[in-house]
């Protein structure tokens, strides 16, 4: 078992710490210029389609909108390292405020998903390894077909219709039910029963995902010598397959748990859209619809920074899987 002295490890985050610094600020220049070169004119939803072009000059006057791209650009960068992510044109309010605001429910929506995924995912394909060709390994993979196969706002329309309009179990919008001030046990159940079909909608594709890639790693690590030799020792097939082969199968699922945030961060745009959750996903449509480009920057700036810390992460705990693993000097 190789140790990397701490001396090296710490040079090791200190690159990959660079490496998305430099990262997140070409997503922010990127990001700039393909909003900016979007059809559309945000003076026109804040001034109105009949206003005249005096008032207009005057709008994009008051929010630097009559500058130059690049100084426009320089202006933005300037801010944002600041921690200053402008103004909202349409909600009248900072960018951090409206964003702050929204936080919360989507990380509630997105953590719940997550851990659903990767718990189910795993076992779900441990155990089609186990079974390999039975009938319940041929479920699974027909199960993970069809989550590959729909798209996040197909499975959100079949469980808001089945689930909320046919069978009443769940509500079929929001958070929280409106018009009730509940607390404790009480507001928590309420909670709970709001994100069980969002949640179930984020998580089905991702535990589809999650339990193929872990079904085809099983496969090749239950080939190995040792899983034979753990075998012939009379080890007990659950602590084969949990305690010997998964754990030597678990280095690409948990890349792809990693990679999985960002992943349902764009499917939570139309998830949230379709149960009217008020996460950053909606937001991110409201501010499409009202052209407001801070709230977008904002928000692609978010997003962009939260898959390269997950990602630098991942790499860091790598090692702490399999110390096997060398990097590259």
């Amino acid at each position: 078992m190789k140790i990397f002295p701490p001396h090296f490890y710490n040079r090791l985050l200190f690159r990959r710490f660079i490496q998305s610094i430099i990262l997140i600020l070409l997503l922010i220049v990127i990001n700039f210029f393909l909003i900016h070169l979007a059809p559309g004119d945000p003076v026109y939803y804040l001034a109105g389609q009949s206003g005249d072009e005096q008032y207009y000059q005057l709008i994009r006057a008051k929010f630097g909108l009559d500058q130059p791209l690049l100084t426009q650009l320089w202006v933005y960068l300037s801010r944002v390292v600041r921690g200053d992510l402008g103004y909202s044109l349409s909600h009248q309010q900072s960018v951090a405020a409206v964003i702050l605001a929204r936080v919360p429910a989507t990380f509630l929506l997105i953590f719940s998903a997550i851990c659903l995924a990767s718990i189910f995912g795993v076992l779900l394909g441990v155990e089609a390894a186990r079974r390999e060709n039975s009938f319940y390994d041929r479920a699974i993979n027909i199960f993970a077909l069809l989550g590959h196969s729909l798209p996040s706002f197909s499975i959100g329309l079949i469980m808001l219709l089945v689930f909320a309009l046919y069978l009443g179990l769940f509500p079929a919008q929001g958070m929280v039910s409106a018009n009730q001030n509940l607390t404790g046990i009480d507001y928590l159940l309420d909670l709970l029963v709001h994100l069980a079909l969002p949640v179930l909608t984020l998580a089905i594709v991702q535990i589809a995902q999650i339990m193929r890639l872990t079904r085809t790693e099983m496969l090749n690590v239950l080939d190995e010598n040792f899983i034979n030799t753990a075998r012939a020792k009379g080890v007990s097939e659950r602590q084969v397959l949990y305690a010997h082969a998964l754990h030597n199968a678990l280095l690409p699922v948990v890349t792809i748990i990693g990679s999985d945030f960002g992943m349902l961060l764009s499917g939570a745009v139309l998830v949230e859209t379709v149960f009217a959750y008020p996460g950053l996903g909606r937001l991110m449509l409201e501010a499409i619809n009202a052209r407001d480009y801070p709230v977008l920057l904002g928000l692609f700036l978010i997003i962009s920074s939260g898959v390269a810390v997950l990602n630098f992460i991942t790499d860091m705990i790598y090692p702490l899987i399999d110390p096997r693993i060398e990097f590259k000097r």
